[in-house]
């Protein structure tokens, strides 16, 4: 569904009388409303698995010889097993209160006589659509909550270096268009604020903007958080749940840590780029989103596929434009900069009265390595803003040393200052792969993730 589309309802209608079904299809498409008729309980039941409908108006009885309606309480039934919100209105000629209480139920929402009236039934559709429509929106309201990237602020993108500049100028010419991008650089570059910036200026701005870290996903929860589940499909599953690829329909879906799939995930991820198909884990309806795909990986992906870890098609099917975010210890020229926008940031969030950096201070963060690149630096001055008592930020509250590997000798330092310093020094000689960082100090990659967002690099 393309941003800001508002799509005309769609009914299926069920009735074994062929002069029933004329009469919907001509009552409907003098209304815009799409619909499609079948004359069984069976081929109800199927098209319903398989296809998208805003509302079911079904008939009751089916065999000449009952009017029992057990047919279609049968099919009610069967329905709700599928799909809990789906709207269904039922339609009998043997209308009785026993009968309408019983299809109420079963989970009917509503029930009119045959024949029946065309503006109450116009009515009944056109508010069940908008019902519809509410309780998707209020659904994906409360889904967003728990998968957006939480920030209270869209962070400017500063910098002026010609690596910046040449970001910058990628991100303006493909960000109007649907191309899948792949944003590479080492973590804490800014992966993250990009892939949003060019949510942003893109033609889905309006719709939604979601992210999920892929590598922060474990084998067994990947096709639900990834696709959604039905209630019943696993043993915690107590409700139905919206996917992240649903959650992102007709806006932009940012996969963070892309590196880090499995093989057999590569594939399914693989599929549902291929043809934007899905069914939730449960179910074998296929429902279809209309996504842009935005990939960020701290990985070498192309080093990957040549040792045959990832998909060579897959790849390709995401790198269809290459971001490279540069570190910071390239872009010398950005680091005042960052700093004194981290600075504002901070001391307007914590009311603190300080005007800037003292000479001393300012001299350190340009001297810094800055393994952790802008994440770091971003941690790094809000300790500076929460520590001062001054006007001015000092060294002593940025926790900081310009050269940390020379000044001062282990001996000297503090259990916290070594893991800091040799995680540090790791990640430069790795220049900054986790994976390699992680190995070279013998820990999973899991606990180095811990002491990364412990120390703040």
């Amino acid at each position: 569904m393309k941003p800001n589309s508002v799509p005309h309802p769609r009914i299926l209608v069920c009735d074994d009388e062929q002069d029933v079904l004329a009469s919907a299809r001509l009552l409907f498409k003098n209304e815009e409303v799409d619909c499609v008729t079948v004359t069984n309980p069976v081929t109800a039941f199927e098209s319903i698995r398989e296809d998208e409908f805003d509302m079911v108006l079904l008939d009751l009885n089916y065999s000449r010889d009952t009017t029992s309606g057990a047919e279609g309480l049968q099919l009610i039934e069967r329905v709700r097993e599928e799909d809990t919100k789906l709207p269904i209105v039922v339609t009998t000629a043997w209308a009785t209160v026993e009968i309408a209480v019983r299809a109420m139920r079963n989970g009917a929402n509503d029930f009119i006589t045959k024949p029946w009236d065309n503006e109450r039934l116009l009515s009944i559709v056109r508010n069940m659509h908008e019902l519809s429509r509410l309780q998707q929106r209020e659904q994906r309201l409360v889904d967003e909550n728990d998968v957006l990237r939480r920030s209270d602020e869209k962070q400017d993108i500063v910098g002026d270096s010609s690596a910046m500049v040449a970001v910058r100028e990628t991100i303006c010419q493909i960000a109007p268009s649907d191309a899948n991008i792949l944003i590479t650089g080492e973590n804490g570059t800014g992966k993250s604020i990009f892939a949003k910036c060019i949510h942003d200026i893109s033609k889905r701005s309006v719709g939604p903007f979601i992210s999920v870290n892929m590598g922060g996903i474990s084998d067994s929860l990947f096709e639900s958080e990834l696709f959604g589940h039905v209630k019943g499909a696993f043993t915690d599953a107590k409700s139905d749940r919206t996917g992240r690829f649903e959650l992102a329909d007709g806006g932009t879906l940012f996969l963070d840590e892309i590196g880090e799939l499995s093989a057999s995930h590569q594939t399914t991820l693989l599929r549902l780029l291929e043809t934007g198909e899905f069914e939730r884990l449960g179910s074998s309806k296929t429902r279809k989103a209309d996504v842009r795909i935005i990939s960020a990986t701290n990985a070498d992906l192309e080093q990957l596929v040549n040792d045959g870890r990832f998909r060579r098609d897959l790849y390709y099917r995401l790198n269809t434009v290459p971001i490279h975010m540069p570190p910071l210890r390239d872009r010398e020229q950005d680091i005042v900069g960052l700093a004194q926008m981290f600075l504002e940031k901070y001391t307007k969030r914590y009311r603190k009265e300080i005007t800037g950096f003292s000479k001393e201070a300012l001299a350190i963060i340009k001297n810094n390595d800055w393994p952790g690149n802008v994440r770091e630096m971003d941690h790094a001055v809000e300790r500076a803003v929460l520590l001062s008592t001054g006007d001015r930020v000092e060294p002593a509250s940025l926790v900081l040393s310009a050269s940390p590997n020379k000044s001062q000798s282990l001996d000297d330092m503090s259990l916290e200052e070594v893991e800091t310093y040799l995680i540090k020094r790791a990640l430069r000689r790795s220049d900054g792969n986790v994976n390699e960082a992680a190995d070279a100090l013998g820990l999973s990659r899991s606990a180095f993730y811990r002491r990364l967002r412990k120390y703040s690099l």
